[in-house]
């Protein structure tokens, strides 16, 4: 049986602290696995779906995008993602009572953390303007409300359309179509959170948005840089690439201001002596300063051309763009400005250039490390700088690989969710549906915030996700979110956001990866495309919560019938009685998506094409691949000071809160803690189990706060500081974003120390 959820809050105010772990995995996250699982589904309901987990017949983890490889393990998932699938598939509930008894007010005092272990929500729920309490309401109500609310604004650019990652492509497709037909491009995602910075340089440089590798070559590969990541927690299934790539002889760098279990060893579940001994997986571990990383690989972009041979000069000569101007800007580079980047010593960087030097097929890795500073995008292109010196995209074994962190988010982007489109997608939109899309770029996550914030936006509409506290400048962010006429948000589960309302809220609960989805034509399933391009179906197995859900492609559908009313010639109610002929729509669309349904058909899917990987061919507004050369920088922090960086605890996938734990780094029992190093801790006066305020400076001179954070001695790097989000992300000033990709600066954050 599964155990009820807790009634009060658990007390964080008195972690605990022990060494850190230098292996990750291994009999722990078994142990840890399957009491979760247990906790929420019991015994037979855990073994029915976890079964089901990322194989060809079953449904997609709707945790993270690491792709699956053609064969597939019993049990195909790692800890955080048993914990991502426990917590959807719960038998808990939120029904109406519930919410009868408690208040806004009420909920609006718990933690993250206890909202979401109440369960899945059962009803549509509405909070109706001067009420304190969310009632039930039908459907029909539901929908009639924000067709009041939407047809009543004075422009369509009133309305903000939000997604999160989890979207099925299928719904992602009707949810831009539908905001397209209504009249906005007001489509902000969570990738502008996290891997915009990505898309940004790569779509400069390679011309194409997305990583250049398949699971295939991270396991053919000589060289894998990590950057900026921790697979440990964030990607665990990605260990088991790590190692198979080692066992073929691969070395491994890893690039991050914290030393990671996984990456130290990763003890495999799944095999016996993975379990007993596991695998080192680093061959080098550079502990760099937080936001040192493009002047790390300036340095190293020097040196391979200072080394006679070391460069590809057919590929450069064939396939790239600004070579020279590159070159002369990299001849200038300084050591010494580097190291104190960096933070590194001399030896590090020149092994760490000796074997950059002895492969030939390299593929550097990077997650939000890289992406979340204002110069993440310059960062980013100097990493393919590297690789194109190298020659090393479009040859098997090498290329570009960011990480993705939620299961279909980079499908979202492929399927229209973007304030930015490009006017050959519009374009191709309009034919198919004989409608006329908005030119005018739409609000992307910090923009659509600013808007709020100054009454330009009315109505907020989230598909999935926890807007409020996945967002940067909390106290910002929630005040204007509460300007809004309306918010509305698509749901599985309570969170923060929820709490967080206009003067009128809806909850438009939904089915999640683990129900069965059965529309008048008969069982659906929808698709996802995961990080490297693949795009494979999923299939539900379980009843879902309550016979009250909506699929998300019947609640768009329906949305947009209500909204747009007979005028609309868009087959809104087949699209929900039947999933195919979205998938149809979306092959004559979008490339790539050609012969749509017969190809997802084939069990494992298809690959997406990518022509730099494919053909060496750069679709780039030079028809190359492009060098680029922007000036180093780093952050520059004042005298007791330290930089902060804001990352997830092992109890945690994104804002979704699993436990109070964060078992790698030695932390129980809590999550407001600091991670300070001992010599910074002891210039600055902070003892360890001290508690103190954090409060960041930026440039506007507003005091930002986070209240009563534990020290806690830990091995970063020098003059940098760790703490979980979102707990800190009332730190980030909302206007502190990455130049070009807007993206939150959240791994770069100056802070100060002041009593609790």
């Amino acid at each position: 049986m599964a155990s009820t959820p807790p009634a009060g809050d658990p007390v964080q105010d008195a972690p605990q602290v022990a060494p850190p772990q230098h292996a990750a995995a291994g009999l722990p996250a078994i142990g840890h696995t399957l009491k979760i699982a247990h906790q929420q589904m019991g015994l037979v309901r855990t073994a029915r779906t976890l079964l089901k987990v990322n194989q060809k017949n079953g449904f997609d983890c709707p945790g993270c995008a690491w792709p699956e490889g053609d064969r597939r393990h019993t049990a195909e998932f790692c800890e955080n993602g048993a914990k991502a699938v426990a917590e959807e598939a719960t038998l808990r509930r939120v029904t109406p009572a519930f919410f009868a008894a408690h208040s806004l007010a009420d909920l609006a005092d718990r933690s993250g953390y206890w909202l979401g272990q109440q369960g899945r929500i059962t009803e549509p729920m509405l909070l109706d303007e001067g009420r304190d309490h969310y009632e039930p309401v039908s459907w029909e109500r539901a929908f009639a409300i924000l067709a009041e609310e939407l047809t009543a604004l004075a422009s369509p650019d009133e309305a903000l359309f939000y997604t999160s990652g989890r979207t099925s492509n299928e719904a992602a497709f009707l949810f831009q179509l539908f905001a397209r037909e209504f009249g906005t491009n007001n489509l902000p995602d969570c990738s502008n959170m996290c891997h915009e910075s990505s898309g940004s340089a790569l779509n400069q440089t390679i011309g194409v948005g997305k990583g250049s590798v398949s699971l295939e070559d991270l396991h053919q590969a000589d060289l894998i840089i990590v950057a900026g990541q921790n697979p440990g927690t964030n990607h665990p299934r990605m260990l088991s690439a790590l190692e198979k790539a080692k066992s073929a002889g691969a070395k491994i760098i890893s690039v991050n201001p914290l030393p990671e279990a996984g990456m130290e060893r990763f003890k495999n579940p799944q095999t016996p002596l993975g379990m007993l001994r596991g695998t080192a997986l680093n061959d080098l571990f550079l502990q760099i300063r937080i936001g040192g990383d493009q002047a790390l690989f300036r340095l190293l972009n020097k040196l391979v051309l200072e080394t006679e041979g070391a460069t590809d000069q057919d590929f450069i000569r064939e396939h790239t763009h600004g070579y020279e101007e590159f070159a002369a800007t990299a001849a200038r580079t300084d050591w010494d400005e580097t190291l104190t980047a960096t933070g590194l010593t001399r030896p590090d960087i020149e092994h760490a250039l000796a074997m950059v030097l002895a492969s030939r097929r390299t593929i550097v890795c990077w997650a939000m490390g890289l992406t979340q500073h204002k110069h993440a995008v310059a960062t980013i292109r100097e990493v393919v700088n590297l690789l194109l010196l190298r020659g090393a995209i479009g040859r098997p074994g090498a290329g570009v690989c960011p990480v993705r962190g939620h299961s279909n988010v980079q499908g979202d982007r492929t399927m229209g969710i973007f304030e930015r489109p490009a006017p050959a997608f519009l374009d191709a939109l309009d034919r198919e549906f004989g409608i006329t899309s908005p030119r005018r770029h739409g609000y992307d996550v910090v923009r659509a915030i600013e808007a709020l914030r100054d009454g330009e936006a009315k109505v907020f509409f989230a598909m999935g996700g926890n807007f409020a506290a996945a967002t940067p400048d909390t106290e910002v962010t929630e005040a204007a979110l509460r300007r809004a006429r309306l918010t509305v948000h698509v749901s599985t589960k309570l969170n923060r956001s929820h709490t967080v309302t206009g003067r009128r809220a809806l909850i438009l609960p939904t089915l999640g990866r683990t129900d069965k989805d059965v529309q008048r034509s008969g069982k659906q399933f929808v698709t996802v495309e995961d990080s490297m391009g693949m795009v494979h179906a999923s299939r539900g197995n379980l009843a879902p919560a309550s016979p009250h859900l909506l699929s998300e492609p019947a609640i768009v559908a329906r949305l947009a019938r209500a909204v747009l009313g007979p005028a609309s010639t868009t087959p809104w109610e087949e699209f929900e009685q039947d999933y195919a002929t979205v998938r149809d729509r979306i092959s004559r669309v979008v490339p790539g998506f050609e012969d749509f349904n017969a190809r997802v058909a084939h069990p494992g899917g298809f690959q997406l094409p990518h022509a730099p990987r494919d053909e060496r061919r750069f679709p780039t507004t030079t028809g190359k691949a492009n060098f680029t050369a922007a000036p180093v920088e780093y952050p520059h922090v004042p005298p007791g000071r330290l930089l902060l960086q804001t990352l997830r605890s092992h109890d945690q996938y994104n804002t979704t809160i699993y436990g109070l734990d964060d078992r790698y780094r030695g932390i129980t029992g809590g999550r407001r803690v600091v991670m300070v190093h001992p010599e910074d801790a002891a210039e600055l006066g902070l003892a360890d189990g001290a508690y103190t305020d954090l409060v960041s400076e930026w440039k506007d001179g507003v005091e930002r706060r986070a209240p009563g954070f534990r020290v806690v001695h830990y091995p970063t790097a020098r003059g940098c500081a760790a703490a979980y989000y979102p707990e800190t992300n009332v730190l980030i000033p909302l206007g502190s974003t990455a130049d070009t990709s807007n993206t939150p600066a959240s791994k770069s954050v100056v802070v100060r120390f002041e009593p609790a």
